[in-house]
């Protein structure tokens, strides 16, 4: 027996996310027609592979056994896609980079003069999200990220490293003065991110004392907290060339936050495209600028 690759596909995805909707939303398919799918193959099978208590999926014993085996053939697929990709030759085609909102509206463009300038016929489309794009399922071709990379397969450039620091508004500054150390920041002026209980660890590290409870504001995009802070609704950290294209803005307690390096990501697979390298090559140059 031979089962459909694109049923084994289905069921790959439904057993990683533990959902039809999520699973579905990953493929590019309707939810009916996956469920169609899944169940297709427990039909060809002959066996159930998840259970279904309530609305959630569970694994049955064959259905784990089999994943394993499935997730297997996923990353070899992903493998080949890859490479396949890596031995694009002409400088044409889509380069998709990867990188957090407030790099993507403010400093990549820049770049992206470059890039056009270098390779006209390339189409480059640009990913602004702040969580990590997955290089392995080709999420991204190129990401600009401010952690080195973890995973195996994965190679990565450190690039210049990047000051930064706190920011209030002049606005907020007039209402509340300079603070002399984190002490002074009311906790509730204290703009947070969406993971508001690491946001608030590394708070607590530099000196400020507040609890997850103690933020009002939050968001999960850069871009929307500098917004806020040019708003005066309080004080966030900000990357200071970030800060420096925003008017209006004053630090605060500097010397509190550490410079921070970012770091230029792709699959190894990918790094003897002609097409990567070149982008990875402009985007090194455009970095390194001040």
């Amino acid at each position: 027996m031979k089962p459909d690759w694109n049923l084994l596909r289905a069921f790959h995805a439904t057993a990683e996310t533990g959902s039809l909707s999520a699973a579905a939303r990953r493929l590019g398919l309707t939810q009916p027609t996956l469920s169609r799918q899944v169940q297709a193959l427990e039909t060809e099978l002959g066996v159930p592979l998840f259970e279904r208590p309530g609305r959630r999926l569970v694994l049955t014993e064959v259905g784990r056994e089999l994943a394993d085996h499935v997730a297997g053939m996923q990353a070899a697929a992903e493998g080949f896609a890859l490479a396949a990709s890596g031995q694009v030759q002409e400088i044409r085609g889509r380069v998709r980079i990867s990188a957090s909102d407030t790099i993507a509206a403010l400093i990549l463009p820049k770049a992206l003069h470059r890039i056009r300038s270098a390779a006209p016929g390339l189409t480059i489309e640009v990913i602004a999200e702040n969580a990590l794009s997955d290089l392995h399922r080709m999420e991204a071709d190129i990401a600009l990220r401010h952690a080195r990379p973890d995973r195996e397969g994965l190679v990565g450039q450190k690039l210049q490293e990047r000051g930064a620091g706190f920011y209030a508004s002049e606005g907020w500054v007039a209402r509340h003065g300079i603070p002399d150390s984190p002490a002074d920041v009311p906790t509730d002026q204290l703009l947070g991110f969406a993971d508001v209980e690491t946001y608030v660890t590394h708070l607590n590290r530099r000196g400020f004392a507040c609890a997850a409870e103690d933020l009002r504001l939050l968001s999960g995009s850069a871009l929307v907290i500098r917004e806020m802070v040019c708003a005066g609704l309080g004080v966030a950290p900000m990357l200071k060339d970030i800060a420096a294209l925003t008017p209006g803005l004053v630090e605060v307690l500097p010397g509190h936050l550490d410079p921070v390096a970012t770091w230029l990501v792709t699959h190894e697979a990918l790094r003897n495209s002609p097409r990567i390298r070149l982008v990875k090559d402009v985007l090194a140059e455009a970095f390194a600028d001040p």
